[in-house]
């Protein structure tokens, strides 16, 4: 056999395991060949539902939840500790849940506190989620974030202080305003919006 007929079937071999792993795992190969993660599946039955999220949230208040950076980082990937952790942020349309348009709730990645609702969901064109209001007003703390030169107003989980991003006053009705996050602070819960939380 000549070289060139080696390296083709080499090619040709590498091409049917990578269609196969991806026929196997259920997932297009496309999305394979990417880092993007993608939310949860709702087939999980060990999922809480939205109602027993917001219960526990309200019938246990808010205490804080405190842990050393060593525990933070055992529980989280790197790139969410980064980001909920540091105060770092996402690139711009590479989020899971920019796009996102299923119907649920967004708690956070690190303290499971229900924070954002898919009704307050809006495509804002920045390539990240955006949203003009969090379930409840007392889950997102506001902090003033004078970095790289500028002046913002970064949010953050008032359960745990993860970082989720930066509020603006440039968003739809009824607020005005635009809570701009990145999809590693969050977790998504879908299921049925509760109409009053």
């Amino acid at each position: 056999m000549s070289k060139q007929t080696i390296i083709l079937l080499i090619v040709l071999a590498l091409v049917i395991i990578v269609a196969l792993t991806a026929a196997i795992s259920e997932k297009p190969l496309g999305s394979m060949m990417q880092k993007r993660k993608y939310p949860p599946s709702s087939k999980d039955s060990t999922m809480k539902t939205i109602a027993e999220y917001l219960k526990d949230a309200y019938h246990t208040g808010m205490p804080k939840v405190v842990k050393t950076e060593t525990e933070w980082k055992k529980l989280l990937s790197p790139e969410t500790y980064a980001i909920a952790r540091e105060a770092g942020t996402e690139r711009a349309f590479c989020g899971a849940f920019y796009d996102h348009k299923k119907e649920g709730i967004y708690i956070c990645v690190c303290c499971e506190l229900p924070l954002f609702a898919s009704n307050a969901k809006f495509d804002s064109g920045t390539g990240w989620p955006s949203f003009f209001q969090p379930v409840m007003k007392d889950h997102v703390e506001e902090k003033t974030d004078n970095s790289f030169g500028m002046r913002r107003v970064e949010i953050n989980c008032a359960r745990c202080d993860a970082h989720l991003g930066h509020v603006f006053e440039d968003g739809p009705r009824p607020t005005g305003l635009r809570y701009c996050l990145n999809s590693e602070s969050l977790k998504f819960i879908p299921g049925e919006v509760p109409a009053k939380f």
